[in-house]
């Protein structure tokens, strides 16, 4: 399947949609039927995996946790390394953390510096790009390491949330690059 309309297609048609979850008003979209799916995983995998190749990284960072089940299989689909970015306190050693704030309180993620290194072109990859808090945070991780930021890669965008324009200031010029806009 090549054709982008139908990967979009295919795509839409394994999230499901769960009302009022975590909290009433929330309309959660749930990834689990397009993760069961080897078809729609597969081509979820290339069509990301596309895309780091296309921008030259070299690595990959995933945010926990489900960045970590499409940032891995895309890593290796693409012929790079893999660096799990962990919520803070999950990782053992020397690490570099950082504060983000959430819409009612805030959170740290953290990286083993030592994975990233000047020089390293790195694709961030998630499933949701939202408010964009956690891939500020970690666009900011991935810097303080020395490592340049080559764009980062997500199933969807909420585009209502307004996380693309919170996060155009720290990609400085590189792409954000959502398969799916909702």
């Amino acid at each position: 399947m090549t054709d982008t309309a139908d990967i979009k297609d295919l795509l839409l048609s394994r999230i499901r949609d769960v009302p009022d979850h975590p909290e009433p008003g929330v309309m959660f979209k749930d990834i689990t039927p397009l993760l069961a799916d080897p078809g729609a995983f597969t081509a979820l995998t290339d069509a990301l995996a596309e895309l780091v190749v296309r921008h030259g990284a070299t690595k990959i960072v995933g945010l926990e946790a489900r960045g970590f089940i499409l940032g891995a299989p895309v890593a290796v689909r693409a012929g790079v390394g893999f660096i799990p970015v962990r919520k803070a306190g999950k990782l053992p050693g020397a690490t570099l953390r950082q504060a983000y704030d959430l819409e009612y309180g805030s959170a740290e993620i953290e990286v083993h510096a030592e994975d990233l290194a000047s020089g390293d072109r790195v694709m961030i990859v998630d499933d949701v790009l939202a408010t964009g808090g956690t891939a500020e945070a970690a666009i900011q991780l991935v810097q303080r390491a020395g490592a340049v930021v080559s764009g980062l890669a997500v199933l969807m965008e909420l585009g209502f949330l307004g996380g693309r324009t919170r996060l155009e200031p720290a990609l400085a010029g590189a792409p954000l690059e959502a398969l799916l806009t909702i």
